[in-house]
């Protein structure tokens, strides 16, 4: 197993994220005591004087009037507040003067004072006092050490002169085990918060590593490299229809297992068994690194080369789509090949269209397995070089050979009356043709096994001989039996011998072919 890979790394980091910060919370609730702190805020800075510099004039009328000097009074309303975690005693104060806090205002002097306090905090009354501490001098106001429960607070009002509003307001002082600092006033619809800010930036974090996770594992690609990769060059030989499954099985292959490279030069199943069976003859040295791929099993006169069962393949007849025949016996299909039924008229009664046999050259392994296991004998000979006029005045049907399937195919759509023949899968959903059921039986790889279906036959993997256990050959043969060989053939279509259904089906007895051919 790979444990060094980008989700296993996240994975750890995450776990240990979680450890060590359960393990940080933890030890700092029991080794470093709760914070004591004393905040202040501003709630008040208005000019009461006629000078614009504090702002914007004033109309004045009484006390306000007749004080001398106070043009440009202003009054400031600080609140001093215990909100830390713990109580704060007189003795909690560190500074060496009589008093415990100093505030001052920049660029104004201090003119009056009143402390004001909420009702249910009588006591902190008797510690305002001159004796305490309670004084001012110039811009500075000396507050007395005043006990604080957590939660509690006092007010004070202050009447200044000589500076405009707005100037920097500040009060120092010492706290044991705290610290004085400005805080912000918590209006009505505000809620505190659930969780402190360290614990809402671990939790962001951890999320953050999960979602990662998650994310490689949704996107990774799950499918298993092959099970004993190997390297250097193969070729794939033969089937034509089988060339689709095995060119996507090549990429795959080789994405999986650096070092590889696997060429299918696909040319029909009759030349891919002889082209197998030549190199191997003129290998000098054990297995030609090469697989012939066959519809059906090979012809005779090849005792060298090993069969592998690879998948079972169903075939369809197609016909034009003006011919509105939508089923054929295999008595019908036979009468037609041999030239007793040569106009669709003898058949529905009413098409009057002569009937055009569209079919592949004597390498293709799906000719070979339509005359196998439908004809049971051969094609008639080639008698049309169009597909449309016959050039052998004696011949009873008119029947061209075309190389390939789309060939096959394009044609049959092309030419009113014609039929051929395909693999499954190729021939579904084409326009100008329709496939055919044969006694009544649907083409399909569904139902391979349970109906009588002819037109069917496994692909054969030949090589010559035994290929070495750790060769290229032998592991590519693994890998289109079996893992994500599997999931390839049945996506095109195809039966894999290596499921349940497909062991039963490619176990069954063959018929032997009827002449040296194959796709």
């Amino acid at each position: 197993m790979e444990w060094v890979s980008a989700e296993n790394l996240v994975a750890v980091g995450t776990a240990v994220l979680g450890v060590l910060a359960s393990v940080a919370v933890l030890w700092y609730e029991r080794r470093v005591p709760s914070r004591k702190r004393i905040g202040y805020r501003i709630q008040l800075d208005t000019p009461i004087g006629s000078n614009v510099r504090n702002g914007r004039p004033n109309i004045r009328l009484g006390l306000f009037n007749d004080t001398p000097d106070m043009s440009d009074g202003t009054l400031v309303l600080l609140r001093i507040e215990n909100d830390g975690s713990q109580s704060i005693a007189d003795n909690d104060y560190t500074g060496r003067e009589l008093h415990g806090l100093t505030v001052d205002f920049t660029d104004r002097f201090v003119r009056g004072l009143a402390v004001t306090h909420p009702s249910d905090t009588e006591h902190l009354v008797e510690h305002f006092t001159p004796a305490a501490g309670l004084r001012f001098v110039g811009n500075t106001l000396y507050i007395p050490r005043v006990p604080l429960n957590r939660g509690e607070h006092f007010k004070l009002l202050v009447l200044l002169s000589g500076g405009p509003v707005g100037c920097e307001v500040r009060i120092t002082g010492g706290i044991r085990d705290g610290e004085v600092m400005p805080n912000r006033a918590v209006l009505p619809d505000d809620k505190p918060p659930l969780f402190s800010r360290a614990a809402r930036n671990i939790t962001v974090l951890l999320t953050l590593c999960v979602v990662a996770l998650a994310t490689i594992i949704v996107v990774r690609d799950d499918t298993r490299p092959p099970i004993g990769c190997a390297k250097g060059e193969l070729t794939i030989t033969g089937s034509t229809a089988f060339a689709p499954v095995v060119r996507e099985l090549a990429k795959k292959y080789e994405k999986d297992c650096e070092g590889s490279k696997v060429t299918v030069d696909a040319h029909g199943s009759a030349a891919g068994i002889r082209s197998l069976a030549a190199a191997g003859e003129k290998a000098t040295k054990g297995s030609p690194a090469l697989i012939a791929l066959s519809d059906g099993p090979k012809p005779g006169g090849f005792p060298q080369l090993r069969e592998n069962r690879i998948a079972v393949s169903a075939f369809a007849l197609v016909v034009n789509e003006k011919v509105p025949v939508r089923n054929l016996s295999v008595d019908q299909i036979r009468g037609i090949y041999r030239g007793e039924i040569t106009n669709w008229k003898q058949l529905d009664g009413r098409t009057n269209l002569r009937i055009l046999l569209v079919s592949r050259d004597a390498n293709s392994g799906t000719r070979e397995v339509f005359q196998r296991r439908v004809l049971s004998r051969n094609e008639p000979a080639n008698s049309s070089r169009d597909c449309v006029r016959t050039d052998d005045p004696e011949s009873k049907v008119i029947r061209c050979e075309l190389d390939s399937t789309e060939q096959v195919l394009s044609t049959v759509a092309k030419l009113p009356g014609a039929i051929g023949y395909s693999e499954l899968r190729a021939g579904s959903g084409l326009k100008g043709v329709h496939r055919l059921d044969i006694d009544g039986e649907p083409p399909s790889v569904e139902t391979i096994g349970t109906s009588a279906y002819p037109y069917r036959e496994i692909e054969y993997a030949y090589t010559y001989g035994q290929p070495p256990a750790d060769s290229l050959a032998s592991s590519f043969l693994g890998y289109m039996r079996q893992g994500g060989g599997q999931d390839v053939v049945t996506t095109h279509g195809h039966l894999s011998c290596a499921t349940p259904k497909g062991l039963r089906v490619c176990g069954e007895q063959q018929p032997g072919p009827l002449t040296d051919a194959g796709d």
